[in-house]
This record gives structure tokens, sequence and C-alpha cells, in this order.
């Protein structure tokens, strides 16, 4: 329960009921708008989703704002937002992919214009495909459900993340050719968030303090949180530990050094603080998660 009278509503935990295609609590396939379990209430959303609308309409508000999508328009609404009003005509057709926010990292983790794409879907969170581009997502849609309904692949999770990642590359083509047309300029607030992001991108290895980054940008540490959670829903330092847990399992799963090796790399004080860090992050300890 969050604020009085607000609700934070897990889409997952929904879908149980009714059978979606889904991995764990990770990822969730839609393929019929109509079924959206919508909550009859204000909630505020426990993940990221994407959407196409295909046929008909929808609306709903979004942070209080409202946001009305039709045939060829593509949505995104992020993890923290506060949903309501939903509406949809008789005849709407859409798919829908939702992340959980630790997945999503997981896909776009090196992904060089993360904060574009973050702040874009910010102030554009509903946007026109051209008709190749939706022919293009309904395509990967396909693919991920294919993926994710064959439960015996055992590289299943790797494969329905690659086509993901190469999804939301081809929406991203789609965003910049949207930017080169606006003249909308950047905000404050939202030019700090950027240069905090390929901050923290090419640091994090070797930096994890809030006051670091903030004394590279000529702010106080202060004003650099109150900024970034203002922009993002989260703190800097949310920002800076996914990147850093988010290598830190690449390297568990996907190299064969010893633990000790991954917290000098990482500029740990030591393997026993890594340790701490890991199991606090994510729930168990380096070896546990490098055997699971």
């Amino acid at each position: 329960m969050g604020q009085k009278g607000l609700i934070s509503v897990s889409t997952f935990s929904v879908a149980k009921e009714y059978n979606f295609s889904r991995i764990d609590d990770d990822i969730i396939l839609f393929d019929n708008f109509g079924k959206l379990p919508v909550p009859c209430e204000p909630s505020r959303n426990m993940g990221l989703i994407i959407g196409l609308c295909l046929q008909g309409s929808f609306r709903y508000t979004a942070d209080t704002v409202e946001q009305c999508v039709h045939a060829g328009e593509a949505m995104i609404i992020h993890e923290g937002q506060v949903v309501d009003n939903y509406q949809r005509s008789d005849d709407v057709e859409g798919i829908a992919i939702m992340m959980s926010y630790d997945f999503f990292h997981e896909i776009v983790k090196g992904f060089h214009e993360l904060s574009s794409l973050f702040l874009f879907s910010r102030s554009h969170p509903v946007f026109m495909l051209q008709p190749n581009e939706v022919k293009d997502v309904v395509d990967y849609f396909t693919m991920i459900k294919n993926r994710v309904d064959d439960g015996s692949r055992p590289f299943r999770r790797d494969v329905v993340r690659m086509l993901i990642s190469a999804m939301i590359y081809d929406l991203s083509n789609a965003i910049y050719r949207i930017q080169l047309r606006s003249d909308r300029k950047p905000t404050r607030a939202e030019a700090i968030f950027s240069d905090f992001i390929r901050l923290v991108e090419q640091n994090y290895r070797s930096e994890r303090r809030v006051g670091w980054y903030a004394h590279e940008m000529c702010i106080t540490a202060k004003y650099l949180s109150e900024t970034v959670k203002m922009v993002s829903r989260r703190t800097p330092n949310d920002w800076i530990d996914n990147y850093v847990v988010m290598e830190l399992r690449v390297l568990l799963k996907n190299t064969t050094k010893s633990i000790k090796e991954i917290s000098q790399d990482m500029c740990f004080p030591n393997q026993s603080f890594m340790g701490k860090y890991f199991k606090e992050h994510v729930g168990m300890s380096p070896m546990s998660y490098r055997k699971s």
C-alpha cells in the first residue's frame, strides 16, 4: 500500500489468474487488449509496459494526464506511474509486453542512449509508428510469445531478452525519427538526468558515491538527488545500484572469473563486502546465483 487510497498493483500476480504467457515475475505478454486486467481504481503501476494498438482506440490517465491511443500508435507506461480512467472502444485490438524493471535493465544494459529513450517516453508516452514499424513490432511480439510459451528451451529467457532488446532498438529508430522532427528542447532537469546517466554508464564499475557524480557535474548532491528523483522517480543510488547489480549478474553467469576477481574488477573493498552487497540487492549470495 502506498499513499492512502492508492493501491500498487502487480499485473504479474493478476496474470496468474488469466493464464497469460509469462516468465516468472519478469515478463508477461498480452495478445489482446480486451483481456487486460485493468484495475477499477487508481493504482500505481509496478512494471514497464510497452503496448501497440492495432485497431480501435483506448484511453487512460497516467499521473493524472489523459492519454489516447489509436491504431498504429505505441505507448509506454513506466513503473511507479499512477494509472486510472481506462476506457476502450468495443473493437479495440492490440498487444502489450509488461516487464519488471530489473528485467528491463537487464535487456538495455549497454544501451548508450538509455537516458534519451527514457526521457522521450516520459514526454511522448504515446507515439505514431509507420506501417512497416507496426509490422516489425507485431513480428517481434509473435517470436517472443513463441519462445515464452516453449518451456522446453533451456535458453528461453536469454533468447527472449535478446528479441526484446532487438525490438527496443527498432522502436528507438522510430523514436529518433520523431525526435528529429520535434522542436522541443530538454528541460534543465532532463539535461541533468541525461548527464548523470552517461556518467554512471562510464564509471559505475569504480564509483558508486552520489557525491562524486554531483562533484563531476558541478552541482550539489542534494540537488542531483532531487532532480533525478523528480525526472525518473528513482534516486541516484537506485540507478547506480542497478548498473552495478546488472554487471555483477553478467560476470557471474557469463564468465569463469572467481568471485574474488569479480570483486576486484568492480572495485569492491573485498570479496566479503561484494557478497553482502549482492545479497542485499538480489536476495542470494554470488555463489548461489552463479549455480542457480
